[in-house]
């Protein structure tokens, strides 16, 4: 069996029978980058809008920086693509950068929020129509993009998000490549195929049981047929979704809350929220899924924002339990 090299991917080679995955050769891109200037015709919060694509605070592919701009690179069909965003006086001043730059500019807009329809969301708490009132800046994006945030959102089931965010970190810095435009240490996550090329003890040295990378492993198999969710009806996009074993309610409504904007994509099967809702709106930190969605169903078809602006609110049960425990597998 040949090694192979694609231009522009990690480089895979054959030694001694077993594929192995090098880090990334950078693309020679130029660092010459379009903009664009896009003003909405209502308040926006960078921040609260951009914030649900970053997965922690060391995520190789989202940054803000002192100056209140927003950094993020994506895989777009057309290619690695890196986005900065930022606001001058309620204009979005964007700037992108390699062969996604155009792709990337060419959807600011519904990365921002304007596919969504707030004005659509009646509060029927009083508790959520003040964490309303004091964030009229709250847009749900919509990147387009279902592999940016399915892999991740693989990671993160049945562990803490720590465990997960260092997972995403390590894969993406060692199989992703240098981010194109500025060198500010940003990555650009791997392509389908590196992805299935990870050799397992990778896998397990970044902390993924095998339940979890072979759930991906699956998803990449089939990515073209995953990105076309983005396009589909939230409800049609999730089962599409699901179809993947490994892939469930909680993983499919994480992915197309972002990628579809879907604002009644509310998530089930998560350790936290269903108490934080019933603790929010009914006062019961004992809240089950069930519970959670016969609290959320006056706001049946904009239950996700339901459940950010509770969030937001900051009224949370207090901790009774300890944290979910972290379990090292790469120490195994």
């Amino acid at each position: 069996m040949a090694g192979r090299f694609e231009p522009g991917t990690n480089r895979a080679t054959v030694r001694g029978g077993a594929t192995h995955v090098s880090a990334a050769v950078p693309r020679q891109v130029s660092n010459a980058a379009r903009t664009r200037r896009w003003t909405p015709p209502w308040p926006l919060d960078l921040g609260l809008v951009l914030g649900p694509l970053r997965r922690g605070p060391a995520d190789p592919t989202f940054r803000t920086t002192p100056d209140g701009s927003v950094w993020r690179t994506s895989l777009t069909p057309e290619g690695p693509g890196t986005l900065r965003v930022a606001l001058r006086g309620g204009t979005a001043e964007a700037e992108a950068w390699g062969p996604g730059a155009q792709w990337l500019l060419d959807r600011l807009p519904d990365l921002l929020g304007a596919l969504d329809e707030p004005e659509a969301f009646t509060p029927h708490h009083r508790l959520v129509a003040a964490s309303q009132h004091r964030r009229p800046g709250l847009r749900l994006l919509r990147t387009g993009l279902v592999m940016e945030s399915l892999i991740p959102s693989i990671l993160e089931q049945k562990i803490t998000a720590d465990e997960a965010y260092r997972a995403w970190r390590l894969l993406v810095r060692a199989y992703g490549e240098p981010a194109p435009g500025p060198d500010n240490g940003l990555y650009v996550m791997p392509g389908p195929r590196t992805w299935a090329l990870i050799p397992s003890w990778e896998w397990h040295r970044a902390g993924v049981d095998n339940k979890r990378a072979s759930t991906i492993l699956r998803a990449v198999k089939v990515a073209r047929r995953m990105e076309e969710a983005a396009t589909m009806a939230p409800e049609q996009a999730m089962a599409r979704l699901e179809l993947i074993p490994g892939i469930g309610p909680w993983t499919s409504a994480e992915v197309i809350q972002r990628s579809n904007g879907a604002a009644d994509a509310v998530t089930v099967g998560d350790l936290h929220l269903p108490r934080i809702v019933g603790y929010a709106l009914a006062g019961d930190r004992n809240t089950d899924d069930a519970a959670m969605l016969s609290l959320l169903a006056p706001y049946a078809g904009q239950r996700h924002r339901a459940a950010r602006l509770i969030l937001l609110s900051g009224r949370t049960p207090p901790r009774r339990e300890p944290k979910m425990r972290k379990v090292d597998i790469a120490a195994w």
